[in-house]
């Protein structure tokens, strides 16, 4: 595979630069590049989304992070980035321009037990190239271990960074986090973790929408969903509101021929219904 490819939307391949942890993405959602941290180069998450892109995917969490080669890749993307040809020879026009650090990658990166640690060194790097205040550092992630204190002593330092959490929530149902997260976890049990995540770092609701066997998300669960945002709002808990996307790129897990993009007349008339439930709602079908 060349390293020489051009970026794309469509293409967020995590060994595209050669590196065990940091791979560069045109993001649709950030509208420029960002540059991902893949602490999961194990390819193991907590959960297991019915729609992940990631190859042979597996249950468990991230192995130890070596933190020098961390550094050393970080400091070398940006580097190209900022100082070199990177966005000329890599980046279509009209993306050419450095959104975010994400912490992402091929599992959930709040496993990784030097979770704090990754954030001291990402702060340590964006000062020296003079990037606090200037871009965003994102993390994310599916939320469900924001109660453990290494995670939430992380989330504090990324508030200081000018961080932001993405906290997936796909279903307000505990049958839809099973179909479709597969995890066990509660919605009560998740909906507290995100009051959490909420209050340490801001925070934004991601959630993917698609069709299952042919069909959207039935009444129940569009009710619950709804039920979760009007509970948000009327708590007052510091959502920032909802990243609602579609399905851009397949699946790679054993249910992909069961997904399908959904209409973009529907996912504009659920991200309607959202924001009248009470929090604003960003668009990427």
């Amino acid at each position: 595979m060349s390293t020489q490819s051009t970026l794309t939307p469509a293409n967020h391949d995590r060994d595209s630069a050669d590196k065990t942890y940091v791979y560069p993405v045109v993001s649709r959602r950030a509208g420029g590049v960002s540059v991902g941290i893949n602490l999961n180069p194990n390819n193991a998450c907590n959960w297991a989304c019915i729609y992940c892109q990631v190859p042979n995917l597996g249950r468990g969490a991230a192995p130890p992070v070596d933190l020098g080669l961390l550094e050393t890749e970080l400091r070398a993307m940006l580097k190209d980035i900022l100082h070199g040809d990177f966005m000329q020879t890599r980046v279509p026009e009209g993306a050419r321009r450095l959104n975010d650090i994400a912490l992402s990658g091929n599992g959930e990166p709040t496993s990784a037990r030097e979770f704090p640690q990754v954030i001291d060194l990402v702060g340590r790097v964006m000062s020296d190239f003079g990037l606090i205040g200037r871009i965003k550092l994102v993390l994310i992630t599916n939320g469900s271990l924001a109660d453990r204190p290494r995670v939430q002593q992380g989330l504090k330092k990324m508030a200081a960074l000018n961080g932001e959490v993405w906290f997936k929530l796909d279903s307000g149902t505990a049958g839809g986090l099973r179909r479709v997260n597969q995890t066990r976890t509660s919605p009560e049990k998740h909906f507290e973790r995100l009051k959490l995540a909420a209050a340490l770092c801001p925070t934004w609701l991601q959630s993917c929408v698609f069709a299952l066997d042919g069909s959207p998300p039935d009444a129940a669960e569009q009710a619950a969903y709804l039920d979760v945002i009007r509970r948000i709002h009327q708590e007052r808990i510091p959502v920032q509101g909802v990243l609602l996307y579609g399905l851009a790129r397949p699946s790679l897990q054993p249910s992909a021929p069961r997904l399908a993009a959904l209409p973009a007349a529907w996912m504009e008339n659920w991200a309607e219904a959202i924001r009248e439930a009470g929090l604003p709602v960003k668009l990427t079908p």
